[in-house]
């Protein structure tokens, strides 16, 4: 079997995710992974990240704009696409629901080792999500 690259992984991840795939994160992702951008660390934390966002905006669809790679490093810019129904992120805490669709962007760089997703930053447009639920 032939090594498949960084950016295969995480475009796997991202593709998987989209189809629905809830195995993918224990496929692909280690169980220690260290999440630079704050919040719970390792897999379960990621994971927990992801069903606070799709609570508060899901069903989120991402749209994914650019996946560059070098060596074992590949960032990913996307955007995620939901509607505000719920306000339990400390982002949104102050938010009050406002049924509004949200586009959200960010800027992902992930950490690959041996095929498997270590390491986790990130940047996200908080401010132009907030300016989406105010007129």
């Amino acid at each position: 079997m032939t090594e498949r690259s960084a950016k295969d992984v995480i475009d796997e991840m991202f593709r998987r995710q989209q189809a629905g795939d809830d195995s993918v994160l224990d496929d692909l992702v280690a169980a220690d992974l260290v999440n630079h951008a704050a919040g719970p660390q390792g897999r379960e934390g990621l994971k927990r990240i992801l069903r606070t966002i799709d609570a508060d905006l899901g069903p989120v669809t991402a749209e994914q704009h650019h996946l560059v790679g070098e060596g074992d490093i590949v960032a990913q810019h996307l955007t995620l696409h939901g509607t505000h129904r719920a306000s339990t992120m400390p982002l949104l805490a102050h938010e009050t629901v406002a049924g509004r669709p949200v586009a959200w962007t960010f800027i992902h760089i992930w950490r690959i080792v041996d095929e498997t997703i270590v390491e986790h930053w990130a940047c996200r447009d908080d401010l132009g999500l907030l300016e989406q639920l105010h007129d």
